[in-house]
């Protein structure tokens, strides 16, 4: 299918005006000033309205708006998969199934720390291709293993059976969450690389900055953990930044890596995070913060210099994802008493 039968300037008109609804740096320091029920009153006048109407008469308090947050994420979402043609149409449901691999790890942590259904289900974002009733199969398994089999015919079947060994060994999810990431990845670009209509490579330009940006989070994971493990088993093919035998080699040398990575083609991009990880001792969390908000900003970048391309839908859904986490964490964060500084550590503002 051919550049012709996708609809970029349509979508992406449409796109620009969803934009101008997303919080700003002022309404997430108002939010962080407010209690749960106060946060949902002002979400019921902002565009979660009518989510918030319809969900108000079952839930109350954090419950409200976290599932507010995620059925309007679905949303947007489904607009996008309504509104695109032809190739567009095609790259937007392969991106948005990141979204069955988040509900496959909600799903491996909530059944891993033996939270109830109801809690599980509340996390699900209905945007992917999984379909109801593998969710409420998900939402519902006894155990780790059960959930594995309930994944059997899925794009994760395989790769979280594979993995299902070193998740028995270790008693970590980690093997199992990074098989989930690596299937999605693998799935998303399979049949794209040699694409040679200028949508399709401007995806793939897209996603290689995405899978990159996850491969510098890894290889800093790993370098902290000091664990013995094999830096091979968490890279993600398809990146254009490291090959897995050059990743492979930096994880154990820290200022070399960051060396490496101040004079790629990400370098300004990354700069404010790597000012927080090469200090000794400085935050993971810090820097990875940064990093997502590094990735943003390339996002946004990208959305600019291919204004009729699939990156101003694809750096939305980043956008709308992060206000959503924004929200949510500072919802969870004032539920349990947090001060506004220890809020603000976990948002990422651009």
């Amino acid at each position: 299918m051919g550049r012709d039968a996708s609809n970029y300037a349509y979508v992406n008109a449409r796109v620009r005006s969803r934009w101008a609804a997303l919080l700003d740096e002022e309404d997430y320091r108002t939010l962080m000033r407010m209690g749960p029920a106060e946060i949902a009153r002002f979400l019921e006048e902002s565009e979660y309205q009518t989510e918030i109407d319809e969900l108000a008469s079952r839930h109350t308090g954090v419950d409200l708006v976290e599932y507010a947050l995620n059925r309007n994420l679905a949303k947007h979402c489904e607009d996008l998969l309504s509104w695109a043609e032809g190739r567009m149409d095609d790259l937007l449901t392969r991106y948005l199934r990141k979204f069955d691999a988040w509900n496959v790890k909600t799903a491996l942590r909530g059944v891993y720390s033996e939270t109830d259904a109801a809690t599980i289900e509340t996390d699900f974002i209905r945007a992917g291709e999984l379909d109801e009733r593998t969710l409420a199969q998900l939402g519902e398994v006894n155990d780790v293993g059960e959930a594995v089999d309930v994944l059997a015919d899925t794009i994760f079947g395989e790769p979280l059976a594979a993995a299902y060994g070193d998740f028995e060994e270790s008693g970590s999810l980690v093997p199992l969450e990074n098989a989930t990431d690596r299937a999605f990845y693998e799935h998303l670009l399979k049949g794209l690389g040699a694409a040679t209509d200028s949508g399709t490579r401007e995806f793939v330009k897209f996603l290689q900055a995405e899978i990159d940006f996850r491969n510098v989070r890894n290889a800093f994971r790993l370098a902290r953990s000091g664990a013995d493990l094999d830096p091979a088993e968490y890279y993600i093919e398809g990146g254009r930044l490291f090959s897995a035998s050059e990743l492979n080699s930096l994880v154990g040398q820290r200022d070399e890596l960051i060396t490496r990575l101040r004079d790629s083609s990400y370098g300004d991009e990354l700069d404010a995070a790597l000012e927080e990880i090469e200090v000794e001792g400085g935050s993971l969390i810090a820097f990875e913060h940064a990093l997502d908000a590094a990735l943003l900003s390339y996002s946004d970048h990208l959305s600019h210099i291919f204004p009729l391309s699939v990156c101003p839908a694809l750096a939305y859904v980043l956008a709308k994802e992060r206000e959503v986490d924004n929200i949510r964490a500072i919802a969870r964060g004032r539920e349990v008493g947090l001060s506004e500084e220890e809020i603000e550590e976990e948002l990422v503002i651009l």
